[in-house]
Parts: C-alpha cells; sequence; structure tokens
C-alpha cells in the first residue's frame, strides 16, 4: 500500500507506469499472481477477519445500517468465495490482444479488431471490503493498473486485502504499483484524483446514489455509472403462480441489501386475487414488510398503502412495493417511469410476452422466469465483477473481463498507399 507521505499525483503516475507494463504482461504472469493472492487470502484469513471486527466494531458505533453493516462483513465464507472468485478469473480466457472482425478490402488490406486494455482505473467505493479483491483481479488479468479508494468504515480490512496484493504482485514479478489503495480515507483526495485525466483513464464509483452523483459532477474523467437498483418483478396473465412465488421471495429475500433484489412486484389484474394473498402471506412469513397500491389492498386488506416515492425507492432491506396493473404494456410503462435500468424479470408462460417483455425493456439485464438475483457477473458467466453499469456506455450491465478492455483498429498491408 503506498505510504501516506506519497502524493495522490505520484500515486496516479505510479499507476500509469505500472499499466504500460501490465499491457504486455503474458496471461501466465498475470495468473500467477492472482493465484498466489487467493493462496494469501486463506492462509491469513484470521488477519483478515481480525482487521473486519474493528471495522464492523467501528461501524456499529457510527450507527450503520444493518445493509451497510452486511456489506462491510467478512466470514470465513465469504473469504473463501473471494479466492475462489479469482480462481474463477484465472479459468477465463484473457481478453487483451485478441484479434477479430478481420476483413480484407477492395485494396488488400486487411482490417481488423484487437482489445487492448483501458489503463488505470480509479475505483471509487463504500463499504463491501471483497471489492478491494474483486476489482483488482479483474483490472490484473484485462491488463489495467487499479486505484483504489475504499470508504473510511472498511478501512482496515482494505488494508489487510491491500498489503497481501502487494506481497502477491512482488512475489509474481508484477509492477506492485498496479495495485494501489489510496492511503487516506479524506474525501478532498476523491476530488483531487478525479482531476488526474492525464493518468486515470476510467473511473467505477460503486456505492450509494448520492457517492455516484457526487463523482459524476466533479469528474474530469469517464464514469461508468450506476444510480441504483430498482428492479422489478411482473407476474403476467396465466403464470405459473408457483413459480411467480418463488421467484418473488428468492429476488427479494436471498439478500435484500444488494442491488439486484427485488423492490417492486407488478401483477396483472387477471390473476392478482389468486396471487396476492399466497405471495403476501409468504413474504410476511420472511419478514417483509409490504407496501401495496389500492387495489392490492383491495385484495389484501392489511398490506400498508404504497406512496408514490415507494415505486422509485431502492430499499435493500425487507420491503416491497407491489402494484396491480392491467396488462404487460402498463407493466413496461411502469417499469419505464420508475426504474433505474438495472434489473427487471417477467413470469409468464406466453411465448409472445416473453419476446415483447426482452425486446421493450431496455435494463442491463431482463430474464424471462428467473430470479432478479442473477443479474451477477458471476452468475451470468463473466466471472467476479468490478460493478453493474446503468449506463450505456460503454458497457452496459456486470462488468466484467471484456468491459474492462477497449479495441483498437489493427491494419495489415503490403505496401498500400491512398490515392
Amino acid at each position: 500500500m503506498a505510504s501516506t507521505n506519497v502524493s495522490l499525483t505520484e500515486l496516479a503516475k505510479g499507476a500509469r507506469n505500472a499499466s504500460n507494463a501490465l499491457a504486455s504482461a503474458s496471461t501466465a504472469s498475470k495468473d500467477a499472481a492472482l493465484e498466489r493472492m487467493a493462496e494469501l487470502l486463506l492462509r491469513h484469513e484470521s488477519i483478515l477477519l481480525e482487521a473486519n471486527a474493528k471495522d464492523l466494531a467501528q461501524g456499529q458505533a457510527q450507527g450503520l445500517t444493518d445493509a451497510l453493516l452486511d456489506r462491510l462483513t467478512l466470514t470465513p465464507a465469504r473469504i473463501r468465495e473471494m479466492a475462489e472468485a479469482l480462481r474463477e478469473i484465472i479459468a477465463l480466457s484473457d481478453p487483451v490482444g485478441e484479434i477479430s472482425e478481420m476483413n480484407v478490402q477492395p485494396n488488400g488490406l486487411q482490417v481488423g479488431r484487437m482489445r487492448i486494455p483501458l489503463g488505470v482505473i480509479l475505483m471509487i467505493y463504500e463499504a463491501r471490503p471483497n471489492v478491494t479483491c474483486d476489482a483488482a483481479a479483474l483490472c490484473l488479468k484485462s491488463g489495467n493498473a487499479v486505484i483504489l479508494r475504499g470508504g473510511s468504515e472498511a478501512l482496515h480490512a482494505n488494508q489487510a486485502i491491500a498489503g497481501l496484493w502487494q506481497l502477491a504482485l512482488k512475489e509474481s514479478g508484477l509492477p506492485e504499483a498496479s495495485v494501489q489503495l489510496v492511503p487516506t480515507t479524506d474525501r478532498a483526495a476523491i476530488d483531487e484524483l478525479l482531476q488526474l485525466h492525464e493518468y486515470i483513464d476510467l473511473v467505477i464509483p460503486r456505492g450509494g446514489e448520492g457517492l455516484i452523483r457526487r463523482v459524476v459532477e466533479r469528474s474530469k474523467i469517464p464514469v461508468i455509472q450506476h444510480y441504483k437498483g430498482v428492479c422489478h418483478l411482473y407476474v403476467d396473465e396465466g403464470a405459473d403462480l408457483g413459480m411467480a412465488e418463488k421467484l418473488t421471495l428468492n429476488s427479494k429475500v436471498q439478500r435484500p441489501s444488494v442491488c439486484n433484489a427485488l423492490e417492486t412486484l407488478l401483477v396483472h389484474q387477471a390473476v392478482a386475487p389468486a396471487f396476492l394473498p399466497r405471495v403476501v402471506a409468504t413474504l410476511h412469513k420472511a419478514g417483509v414488510s409490504v407496501r401495496g397500491c389500492e387495489q392490492t389492498r383491495r385484495v389484501v386488506p392489511d398490506v400498508a398503502p404504497a406512496s408514490e416515492a415507494d415505486w422509485s425507492e431502492e430499499y435493500l432491506n425487507l420491503t416491497l412495493s407491489v402494484k396491480v396493473v392491467t396488462d404487460m404494456n402498463q407493466a413496461i410503462a411502469h417499469i419505464q417511469r420508475y426504474g433505474s435500468l438495472h434489473t427487471e424479470t417477467i413470469v409468464t408462460e406466453s411465448f409472445s410476452n416473453a419476446q415483447a417483455f426482452l425486446r421493450l425493456v431496455n435494463s442491463s439485464c431482463v430474464l424471462v422466469n428467473a430470479s432478479t438475483r442473477f443479474n451477477d457477473g458471476s452468475q451470468l458467466g463473466l466471472g467476479a465483477e468490478i460493478g453493474i453499469s446503468t449506463s450505456k456506455l460503454h458497457a452496459f450491465g456486470p462488468m466484467g473481463l471484456r468491459q474492462l478492455t477497449t479495441q483498437k483498429f489493427i491494419v495489415l498491408g503490403q505496401g498500400q498507399i491512398r490515392s
């Protein structure tokens, strides 16, 4: 980890130099560093848990919400998951140097595209110390240097993980500046880093809506945006109600504090009388507080009334909004008005409705008969993700290895000149 007397500009310059070396690093050398990091995580589990315990004690004293404390928590199982995620990334194909779209022009020139790293990535994130591991791993494998600026609530765990990264890089012969943790949690450091566009190529903020909007407003560097996850599940006319109940419960309850958890349930009016009593009973049994529209409350009177603000709320807890809609078109209109371009799913037995929903709903991940919780890099086959983009440039949805690269044109000639 960079010492506290190193300026942020020098830190960014170091990252730029490291990125130049990483761009030509072999897949074998990058994978060796990832494997070494996985070994170090498992070997030093007790150190990580001890550091995390300090963060949790501090967070509880400061009154952090249950959702934030959950994101902050490391357990032996989560540390094993971090190591497994590294090995999943090792198993993935290295995108750097991949050549595609080769075509021969009429003049004989061969024109194609080659994948290259983005360069230096600045990650700004809250809680979730596993991001310190996942982000560094994905950036390393894709040939990018990364500057990590975690929140003060995870300071001790982040320092411990970053220290292991430094050791893994050194032992693997890669530049230690490939992964650097900003040595201060002072917010002024973020503002300074956001001005260093000559050294940093992309900013990825990961956290609450306020953090992301602040970064977007102040950055001179392109920013991947993801303000919040207001995710919807629509139960269509003629849907399998047993499946719909199961998917609703999993989408809401399996891990309610994350961005791909369900926040609003939309139900076709034809199935509302049969479906709402059973699903609300199941949700109440699981500890979910349900807020419904007037039609929902006519069917299930003990549901609390939903306000206009509830439809655009990312609860990140065991609260769910429910609305009865006249048909799929109204469900889609509701998603377009209140959604956040994150994750939406339809439960339906109609092939034509499924295809229409896929085509007309423009969120980063649209599912048919599956839980919203599947909008996740590891679940979609990308390995660990660095975040989910709800902006459409240059990536949309979970960002894995390929989304951390870009393409340049390559041209092969035999002496051709332009007339």
